[in-house]
């Protein structure tokens, strides 16, 4: 009978049945002083190229650590082609959101700023720990892009004109979002874009009005806090246009 793997460690490296994958030094720490296990253990290791692995942890050290794989678990699986952007917010709040994208099955992060964006120090570093940590819990193959943040009118200066943006509008006069989604198939690449706590700025949905590739959306009745509206965002498309139509494998 196949061990099950105490734990799930994303590795960008190649992952092939009977290859070795290093650990760093901070996956080492974990397997070794948190979980408290040793060579010979079995645990799972994945990336969106290769897919999830069993693996054995064949060494391991303060410095760094080896795994060898022994069987392929799940091959990959293409996901929704989704970008998150969302004008950044307060930093407990904003860790919280960023592990909850990724639960979600962003697949990028797009921090923005915007006119009532309240200025704040980003560190990707630790958003993007942040979002491994997520991926890894949450059973998805791959891990979101945290992109530089920038500002909206350079984030739209630049967009590729194929990819549809979902502007979620607090102003109440956007399309309800499953009524919006419903002439989306989820083929092709999609973005979500939430403002700050306030708000866009009337100049900003005009100017966001004004572009081809860009649909408003409304959230209901209610003003939603900015992460609230991003999760019910998010939550939606993959219900009506993303991955929640397929079944939980594995």
């Amino acid at each position: 009978m196949t061990d099950r793997p105490a734990t799930r460690l994303y590795l960008p490296d190649a992952l092939a049945v009977g290859g070795e994958a290093a650990l760093d030094e901070a996956q080492a720490h974990r397997l070794r002083n948190v979980l408290r296990l040793a060579p010979g253990a079995a645990v799972a290791a994945f990336n969106p190229r290769d897919g999830e692995y069993l693996c054995r942890i064949t060494a391991l050290s303060r410095s760094g650590g080896r795994l060898t794989a022994v069987e392929l678990r799940r091959p990959p699986v293409p996901e929704p082609d989704l970008w998150f952007a969302f004008a950044p917010i307060k930093r407990a709040r904003l860790d919280w959101l960023i592990e909850k994208a990724t639960e979600l099955g962003a697949a990028a992060l797009l921090p923005v700023w915007t006119r009532r964006t309240q200025p704040e120090r980003l560190n990707r570093d630790r958003l993007a720990a942040h979002a491994v940590a997520a991926a890894e819990q949450s059973e998805r193959l791959s891990v979101p892009e945290i992109r530089e943040a920038q500002p909206l009118d350079g984030l739209l200066a630049a967009w590729e004109v194929a990819r549809r943006l979902f502007v979620c509008d607090e102003t109440g006069t956007g399309t309800p979002i499953a009524a919006a989604l419903a002439g989306f198939d989820g083929s092709g690449p999609a973005a979500l874009l939430v403002g700050p706590e306030g708000g866009f700025t009337e100049t900003e949905l005009d100017a966001l009005g004004k572009l081809p590739f860009v649909t408003h959306i409304g959230l209901g009745p209610r003003v939603l806090r900015a992460e609230t509206a991003a999760i019910a965002a998010l939550a939606v498309f993959q219900a009506v246009a993303g991955d929640w139509r397929r079944a939980r494998s594995g």
